[in-house]
């Protein structure tokens, strides 16, 4: 197969490239040139914000979420959840009162700003007397005194009675046995952007907002007291979304006894085959930006990934890039994940492009022989670290097998996304059947077919600014933080 020429620069192109490289290449682009994303310090949170599908989170849960935030600092949260994918068959609606107070800006997570909160009451409706004996024995089961009481599992289901779990005039909580908390609401990020209108006839663009809340630890035993360092998938305004949006409405009008009853969507066979690339700049918790491109070729099972990493929330500023490539078994349907197909991955060789004098520096400075060839390395050249097994310092091993986790959908554009699952929070990797996650990041979309596959490495060296020859120089990057992050452990994700 021609490989496709490396630089994101306008190069002639083979033939077999032309139609796949150029989507792919523009999607890259589009990300680091921050997609036109503007973010508010401190975010503005006055108004309803709403799940624009059904979201999964670790365990597996899945659930909708619509969240309204006064000008008085007080919010109502609706959280629906389901049992099944699809968001169609309601278990139990949580409704919960607060009040958020916005701090200071994160010095962890750069981009976020940090925030308390204090819960005064939450109340339980269940939709099922299913729902509420599996709830009643998990309260009862886990929960200490003076919640032994609260669900008698013989008490009959009343459809629309609300339970109260947590009052904070009463002190009383019995909400651990459900896994609630909502650390989430401790990091907070607004981002504003323009998106295109949908129809190919109109011209001009519409105001998008969306928030990001903290990530879910992927721990049910460590959520409780988890704080977060990234984010979830984010709410959407209900004024200001993406359109089209068949959820957004149903969700925004629902409440505690009306459970959003999403639209029927056809389940997707899981074909991998063609390339696949970040839709935004993604947030991993231990302070990693990056973006995502990966090339499937199911004629041999053979797989080939990228990974750009940066030291900023609009994935501006590189810091180093991983080229991974190996094989991938066949999918099976979970057992554990409805709708998400099992399949194992090999990693068998790697690459590594330092980008910053920092990353630079610390594989220098790595133990010989644990990471390339010793004080070799130098900023924008690439090195195979295949030879040492990996790379120490970055996290890799090598060869190293991944039990993985994923699901194939048509977001309302008709277009094909691939969720991948969620790393675990730790840093770890699912390197055994029991580490497989249950919940997935956010999503890749196709930009190249199978009958498009190309095996190409994109550079980010255009990233930056022109030097005096005329040539792009990588931006600096500001001393204190440089120090910051050689601090890190940095992991492969």
């Amino acid at each position: 197969t021609p490989r496709c020429p490396a630089v994101l620069t306008p190069l002639p192109a083979p033939a077999a490239c032309a139609a796949a490289e150029p989507r792919c290449r523009q999607q890259l682009r589009h990300l680091q040139d921050s997609a036109g994303i503007a973010a508010r310090l401190p975010p503005r949170l006055e108004g309803r914000w709403v799940s624009t599908g059904c979201e999964v989170r670790p365990g597996p849960e899945f659930l909708t979420r619509s969240y309204l935030f006064y000008a008085n600092r007080l919010f109502k949260a609706y959280q629906f959840y389901y049992w099944d994918p699809s968001c169609r068959d309601p278990s139990y609606s949580l409704v919960i009162k607060g009040k958020l107070r916005l701090r200071q800006a994160s010095w962890i997570t750069r981009g976020a700003t940090e925030a308390d909160y204090h819960l005064h009451k939450v109340g339980i409706v269940f939709h099922s007397q299913k729902a509420m004996r599996e709830v009643a024995s998990w309260v009862n089961q886990t929960s200490g005194e003076g919640c032994g009481g609260l669900l008698p599992p013989g008490r009959a289901w009343a459809p629309g009675a609300l339970y109260e779990v947590l009052s904070a005039r009463t002190e009383r909580d019995c909400t651990a046995a459900l896994g609630f908390a909502m650390h989430e609401l401790s990091l907070v990020r607004v981002e504003r952007r323009f998106q295109p209108l949908p129809q190919p006839q109109q011209s001009g663009s519409q105001l998008v907002e969306e928030l990001y809340l903290g990530d879910i630890h992927t721990d049910w035993l460590e959520r409780l007291h988890y704080r977060p360092t990234g984010y979830q998938r984010p709410l959407q305004s209900a004024v200001h979304h993406v359109h089209p949006c068949p959820a957004c409405g149903i969700i925004s009008r629902a409440d505690e006894h009306h459970p959003p009853i999403l639209p029927a969507r056809a389940a997707l066979p899981m074909r991998l085959s063609g390339s696949w690339v970040s839709t935004r700049c993604e947030v991993r918790p231990a302070v990693l930006f990056l973006t995502r491109y990966f090339t499937f070729h199911g004629n041999n099972h053979t797989w080939e990934g990228h990974y750009y990493h940066y030291s900023d929330p609009l994935c501006r500023q590189p810091t180093f890039t991983i080229y991974a490539s190996g094989h991938y078994t066949p999918g099976i349907p979970s057992s554990k994940v409805r709708g998400g197909t099992e399949l194992a991955f090999r990693v068998t060789q790697a690459r590594v492009t330092p980008m910053d004098p920092v990353t630079v520096a610390m594989l220098n400075s790595s133990e010989p022989g644990s990471c390339g060839l010793t004080s070799s390395w130098s900023a924008g050249v690439e090195q195979d670290i295949t030879p040492t097994n990996g790379c120490l310092a970055l996290g890799i091993k090598l060869p190293h097998t991944e039990y993985e986790l994923f699901k194939r959908e048509q977001d309302t554009q008709e277009r094909s996304l691939l969720y991948i699952g969620e790393r675990p929070t730790d840093g770890s990797s699912p390197d055994s059947p029991d580490k497989r996650p249950t919940s997935y990041q956010a999503p890749l979309i196709q930009c190249a077919g199978a009958s498009e596959e190309f095996s190409n490495y994109i550079s980010l060296k255009y990233v930056g600014k022109k030097n005096a020859n005329g040539n792009e120089a990588l931006k600096p990057l500001p001393v204190a933080f440089l120090l910051f992050i050689a601090l890190l452990f940095l992991r492969w994700d």
